[in-house]
C-alpha cells in the first residue's frame, strides 16, 4: 500500500488526538518536502526487538502516539495470551525515558492490565530479572541502547524474561496494525491507574532482590572476600546511564573494595555530554576512564552503556598500555575462567552448554569445548540466547553457563534472560582478580589462550546509510552479494555461502550472509535491526598476532572495497 507523507502530516496536524506542542513542531517543517518525506514515509517498524529511532514527531519516530499504539497492540496481545496479564516496566537515562514509561504503563492499566513500573531508571537485564521474579507475563523497556542522544527505543519481552523471538514479535505486530488510529488506543491517567491498583511502583525491596541474584554468580567468593577483591584496583564509568548504582553495589557486595567511578560520567544524562557515543565498544569513550586509571594506578576499567547491557573492559597490554578489550576476547577471558574453575572445584556439568551467535568468534567456543561443554550457537540477538536457556530449562537437556555475542553483551545465570553489564563487570573483575593473585595480568592470559588455541582476531565494519535512500542502498548491498556470491576473496577460496534468509539449521530466516574460507576465516553482511547501518564482520584465524593482523587487514580491505562501490 502506498504511503502519502504530505496526507499523513497533514492528518497529524487535524488531529484531535495530538497535543498542541507536537503540531507547533511539526508547523515548524512545514514545505519542507525531504523532511515531511522521512518523517512519515512509513510507520516506525517494530521489529522483533521492538521500536528504535530518532525523537520527534512523525509516523516514522520516537514519540508518545507511536508507543501508545504499541502498546495497545501489546496489551490485545497479553489479553489474548492470559486471563489475568501482568506487565513491568523500566527505562534509561535517554530523554523522554521516563515519559514513554508511564505513557505505556497508562495505556496497559487501561486494558485492565496490572503494570509494576520502576519510579527512575534501572538496567535492563533488571527488568528481564523482574519479570521473572514477580512472575509477570511480560515486560517493556525504554531504551535506545548506545544508540546517540537523538534516538530512544521500545523493547518488549515475554513471560520468560526475554526479548519477543520472531513468531511472538509477529503476532504483537499483527495487532499493532489493527490499531489504525490514534483514539483507538486506551489511556488512563496516572492517578486513575494507580487508584484502581493498576499501577504499582517498584522499589528497594525489588532492586536487593536483582543485586543478590547477580552477586550470588561469584564463582570464587572466599578470594573475592579476601585478598584477591581487596587488592584489585577497579576503575568504572557508567557513562551517564544505568548502572552506576547497581554495578557499585553488586562489587561492594562481591568483596571488591578499590572500586573508583568517573565523576563526569556518573551521574545519568541523556545527553551523554562527555562522549561522542556513549558506547563501551569504543576507545574513545573511556578517554576520562583511562586518565583516572592512571592516577589511582588501577588494574582494570570496566564501562557500560546507558541501559546497561553492554560492558566493555580495559586492561594493560604487554607495553603497560590501556587498551580496549573486543567483545571477542573479553567473552574468551570469562568462558575460560569461568569454566576452568568450575571444573577445578569439580562442579563443572555433565551437560554444561555454552552459547554464541553466529556472528561470535570460535576462539570461545574452542575454549568451550576444551572443557567438554558443547557450543550451540544463535542468530545475532540476545533474545535468540535467551530462548535456549528456556528451552534448557524445560527440557533439563543442559545446563547453561555463559552466553555471549561479539557486541559486548554477556550472561552466567539463569536469573535473567538477557545479556547482563552488571554480571559481565562482576564476572570480569572477579577474573582480573584472580589471575592478579598469581601474578598475571588479563592480556597475558589471552596471549596464552592465543598460544594454546590459535590467535583469533575479528573486526566489525559499518557503513551509516540513513533515510529511504538509506534503506533501499543497505538492500542493494545485499542483493549484489546473493546475485554474484564471491568464487574467492583476497586470494583465499570460499569454501561455502550460508544464507542465513533460508532459514538454515533450523533457525529462523533472517537477512544474513556469512562467507566461510578455505583458510577457516571468514566474514559476513547483516543489516542492523535497530540503527540505519549495515554491519560487516570479520574473523581470522593465525599463529601469532602478526599474521593473523595481516590475514584480517587484507581480508577486511577486499570486503570493504566491494561494498564501498555500492554504498
Amino acid at each position: 500500500m502506498s504511503v502519502n507523507p504530505q496526507s499523513l502530516y497533514e492528518g497529524w496536524l487535524n488531529d484531535p488526538n495530538i497535543d498542541a506542542q507536537t503540531k507547533e513542531e511539526l508547523r515548524g517543517i512545514a514545505g519542507q518536502e525531504r523532511d515531511i518525506e522521512d518523517r512519515f514515509y512509513r510507520e516506525l517498524e517494530f521489529g522483533t526487538g521492538g521500536l528504535r529511532g530518532v525523537m520527534g514527531a512523525g509516523t516514522n519516530r520516537m514519540n508518545r502516539y507511536v508507543v501508545g499504539k504499541a502498546t495497545q497492540g501489546f496489551a490485545h496481545f497479553l489479553l489474548g495470551e492470559s486471563a489475568s496479564p501482568a506487565v513491568v516496566i523500566a527505562h534509561d537515562s535517554r530523554r523522554n525515558s521516563d515519559v514513554y514509561a508511564l505513557e505505556a504503563a497508562c495505556v496497559l492499566a487501561a486494558n485492565g492490565i496490572k503494570t509494576y513500573l520502576f519510579p527512575s531508571l534501572r538496567p535492563t537485564p533488571q527488568l528481564s530479572f523482574a519479570v521473572r521474579d514477580l512472575k509477570a507475563t511480560g515486560g517493556i523497556v525504554v531504551t535506545a541502547s548506545h544508540n546517540p542522544p537523538e534516538y530512544n527505543g521500545y523493547k518488549v519481552y515475554g513471560a520468560d524474561g526475554g526479548q519477543l523471538v520472531p513468531h511472538q514479535a509477529e503476532q504483537v505486530i499483527q495487532q499493532i496494525r489493527l490499531v489504525e488510529s490514534f483514539d483507538q488506543v486506551k489511556r488512563l491517567t496516572q492517578q486513575e491507574a494507580e487508584a484502581q491498583g493498576l499501577l504499582v511502583w517498584l522499589g528497594d525491596a525489588e532492586d536487593q532482590r536483582f543485586v543478590d541474584a547477580v552477586a550470588a554468580q561469584v564463582v570464587q567468593p572466599d578470594q573475592i572476600k579476601g585478598a584477591a577483591g581487596a587488592n584489585l584496583g577497579i576503575v568504572f564509568t557508567p557513562l551517564h546511564g544505568a548502572g552506576n548504582v547497581p554495578i557499585q553495589r553488586v562489587l561492594a557486595q562481591a568483596g571488591f573494595a578499590k572500586v573508583s567511578v568517573v565523576k563526569e560520567q556518573e551521574q545519568p544524562d541523556g545527553m551523554f555530554p562527555t562522549v561522542k557515543s556513549p558506547n563501551p565498544e569504543e576507545q574513545e569513550a573511556f578517554t576520562l576512564a583511562v586518565e583516572l586509571a592512571g592516577e589511582v594506578e588501577a588494574d582494570i576499567i570496566i564501562g557500560t552503556d546507558p541501559d546497561c547491557d553492554r560492558m566493555g573492559a580495559v586492561v594493560k597490554n604487554d607495553k603497560g598500555e590501556f587498551v580496549v578489550l573486543s567483545g571477542n576476547q573479553s567473552g574468551a577471558l570469562m568462558v575460560h575462567y569461568l569454566l576452568s574453575n568450575l571444573q577445578a572445584q569439580g562442579k563443572l556439568p555433565a551437560n554444561g552448554a555454552v552459547v554464541k551467535t553466529i556472528v561470535t568468534s570460535e576462539m570461545g567456543a574452542d575454549i568451550a569445548a576444551s572443557y567438554g561443554c558443547q557450543v550451540f550457537s544463535t542468530l545475532t540477538g540476545f533474545k535468540y540466547i535467551g530462548e535456549l536457556m528456556t528451552r534448557f530449562e524445560a527440557t533439563g537437556s543442559h545446563d547453561f553457563l555463559f552466553g555471549y555475542e561479539e557486541s559486548y553483551g554477556y550472561l552466567t545465570g539463569t536469573y535473567a534472560r538477557d545479556k547482563d553489564a552488571v554480571v559481565a563487570s562482576l564476572l570480569i573483575c572477579e577474573a582480573a582478580a584472580y589471575y592478579k593473585s598469581q601474578g598475571k595480568t588479563l592480556y597475558e592470559v589471552l596471549l596464552e589462550l592465543y598460544a594454546k588455541h590459535g590467535t583469533y582476531l575479528e573486526k566489525l565494519e559499518s557503513r551509516t546509510l540513513k533515510g529511504k535512500d538509506g534503506v533501499e542502498k543497505i538492500a542493494a548491498i545485499m542483493n549484489d552479494w546473493r546475485a554474484r556470491p564471491p568464487a574467492a576473496i583476497a586470494g583465499i577460496a570460499v569454501k561455502e555461502a550460508l544464507d542465513y534468509a533460508k532459514g538454515l539449521s533450523g533457525l529462523p530466516a533472517e537477512n544474513v550472509l556469512k562467507y566461510l574460507l578455505e583458510d577457516g576465516s571468514w566474514f559476513c553482511l547483516r543489516p542492523s535491526g535497530t540503527e540505519p547501518k549495515i554491519k560487516i564482520y570479520f574473523a581470522v584465524r593465525g599463529q601469532g598476532l602478526d599474521e593473523a593482523s595481516a590475514a584480517l587487514k587484507t581480508l577486511v580491505d577486499a570486503v570493504m572495497a566491494r561494498v564501498d562501490s555500492l554504498a
